[in-house]
């Protein structure tokens, strides 16, 4: 395994666990974001176990590398509509969506080049 791949892998699991956890536990911070918006706050549970399906896809891909790939493919959609959300109320607050967006795409591709798409 080479070792980017590892590493992005493994970084972009965390990253999106720990958003997961912050979801599903009803942190402040995502609360906000969600009010800020206009998301109806019942869809916090849902955005948080989408975020652990694709961290924990992101690991089984170590298993069955496709896997991992469909993983990262979904939450760079997954990012992508957080952008769209972000846009459709106006806000240019993107620095931590970046950094998100950055990771999964850069993850999404390392495993594409290593694995080919299936």
């Amino acid at each position: 395994m080479s070792v980017a791949r590892v590493t992005l892998n493994l970084l972009a699991a965390l990253f999106t666990a720990i958003a997961a956890v912050t979801y599903l536990i009803d942190h402040p911070y995502p609360r906000a974001q969600t009010e800020m918006k206009r998301l109806p706050l019942t869809w916090m549970p849902r955005l948080g176990a989408v975020l652990a399906a694709g961290s924990l896809g992101l690991l089984a891909g170590f298993v069955v590398p496709p896997l991992g790939t469909f993983a990262a493919l979904g939450l760079v959609l997954y990012f992508v509509g957080a952008f769209i959300a972000h846009l459709r109320v106006g806000s240019r607050n993107l620095a931590g969506w970046a950094a998100f967006f950055v990771t999964v795409v850069a993850t999404f591709a390392v495993n594409v080049i290593h694995h080919g798409f299936w």
